[in-house]
C-alpha cells in the first residue's frame, strides 16, 4: 500500500496589513500590550468584499502553478474554514470552480483552528487507500469576518489568509506516517460563534448582542491549549518511537506565541526547532499551519521528520507526524 506525500504546498495572504499601532487607533490598545501577551506584531486583513473561498483559490492557483498540476487532474478538494462564504454551497465548491478543478469532487470540513491538519489526515486516507491519486487540502480563512473590532481582548489575535498543500501517493518512505485527535464538546462555551446557526439564527437581537462576533473566554483556552498540544504531540511521538532529538521541526498552530513557547518547552524541543511567524499574520486559525510551513518551507529537507499540532473550539486538537517529502 503506498504512502501519502505533501508533494507541493503554498499559501495567499492579503496585501493589507493591519498593525498594532494601526489597530491602537481602532480599539484602546496598543503594541506593548499586544506583543507582552501574545507575540503578534501585525496581521493580514482582506479588504475586498470577498469572502474565504478568495484567499482559498489565489493559494490553490499557486500550488498548481508551482507543481505544475493540470487542474483536469485534481480528484479532490478538501477545504477547512470556519469562514465559509456561505452556510451552503461548500467553500470548496467555489475554490474548484475558482481554480478549474473541473473534474474534483470536493468538500468542506469544520475543525476549527485544527481544519488543516484533520483534513490532510482524510486526504492521507483517501491516497493510501487508492481512492484517489491527486489531492488538495486548502485552509481558508477570512477570520476578519467574524472578529468584533470593538474587543480589546479579540481583535488583535486574527489575521486572514490561506494555505494549501497537494497530496500524492509515495513508495517512499515519507509523507503522513500517524495521526492523534480528540475532541471534548464540554469546550462550547469557552469559544464560539453563538449567533447565525440554526441554534440561533440572525434576528436583529442577536446582531445588536454581538452574537455574530467570535466569543472566547481567553484564560481557559489557553489553559487547555499548551496541555492538549502538548499531550497529543507527546502521544504521536511516542506512537513512533521519536524523542525530541529525532523530531526535526515541531510546527504548531499559530495561535498565541506563550502557548507555542510552553508547548515546545515542555516538550524539549530546542526553540530553533518550532516554526513561529505569528507576529506576521496572527491566528489564521485553520490556515496558521500551512503558511507556516510554506514560509519555512526553504530550509526543510527531504526526510526531515516534523510534528504538527493543533488546537481550537470545540473543543477540538491533535498532533500530526510527518516525513517531509519534498
Amino acid at each position: 500500500m503506498p504512502n501519502a506525500k505533501i508533494s507541493g504546498i503554498a499559501s495567499y495572504v492579503p496585501d493589507d496589513i493591519l498593525d498594532n499601532d494601526m489597530l491602537s487607533k481602532m480599539v484602546d490598545t496598543n503594541d506593548e500590550w499586544i506583543t507582552t501577551r501574545v507575540g503578534i506584531k501585525q496581521r493580514r486583513i482582506l479588504k475586498e468584499p470577498k469572502g474565504s473561498s478568495f484567499l482559498g483559490i489565489k493559494a490553490v492557483e499557486k500550488l498548481l502553478a508551482e507543481t505544475n498540476t493540470n487542474p483536469e487532474d485534481v480528484e479532490l478538494l478538501i477545504c477547512a474554514t470556519s469562514n465559509p462564504d456561505y452556510r451552503f454551497p461548500s467553500t470548496a465548491s467555489i475554490i474548484c470552480k475558482g481554480t478549474g478543478l473541473k473534474n474534483a469532487y470536493a468538500y468542506d470540513i469544520q475543525a476549527a483552528c485544527a481544519g488543516f491538519i484533520v483534513a490532510l489526515e482524510d486526504a492521507a486516507a483517501y491516497v493510501k487507500s487508492g481512492l484517489r491519486k491527486k489531492v488538495v487540502v486548502v485552509a481558508a480563512e477570512k477570520m476578519s469576518s467574524m472578529v468584533n473590532y470593538q474587543d480589546r481582548a479579540t481583535c488583535p489575535l486574527f489575521g486572514d489568509g490561506a494555505g494549501c498543500v497537494l497530496v500524492e501517493p509515495t513508495d517512499e518512505n515519507v509523507g503522513v506516517m500517524d495521526a492523534v485527535f480528540h475532541v471534548d464538546g464540554n469546550g462550547l462555551e469557552h469559544l464560539v460563534m453563538w449567533g447565525g446557526g440554526s441554534a440561533e439564527p440572525a434576528t436583529h437581537e442577536t446582531v445588536d448582542a454581538g452574537h455574530h462576533f467570535l466569543y472566547q473566554e481567553g484564560r481557559n483556552v489557553y489553559k487547555n491549549a499548551v496541555t492538549d498540544m502538548y499531550t497529543s504531540t507527546v502521544d504521536v511521538m511516542n506512537r513512533n518511537n521519536l524523542t525530541h532529538e529525532d523530531v526535526d521541526y515541531l510546527v504548531p498552530h499559530q495561535a498565541n506565541l506563550r502557548i507555542i513557547e510552553a508547548v515546545g518547552s515542555r516538550i524539549g524541543i530546542a526553540p530553533e526547532k518550532v516554526l513561529v511567524n505569528i507576529q506576521k499574520y496572527g491566528n489564521t486559525s485553520a490556515a496558521s499551519i500551512p503558511i507556516c510551513l510554506d514560509e519555512f518551507k526553504g530550509q526543510l529537507k527531504k526526510g526531515d521528520k516534523v510534528v504538527l499540532t493543533a488546537f481550537g473550539a470545540g473543543f477540538t486538537w491533535g498532533a500530526m507526524y510527518l516525513i517531509w517529502g519534498i
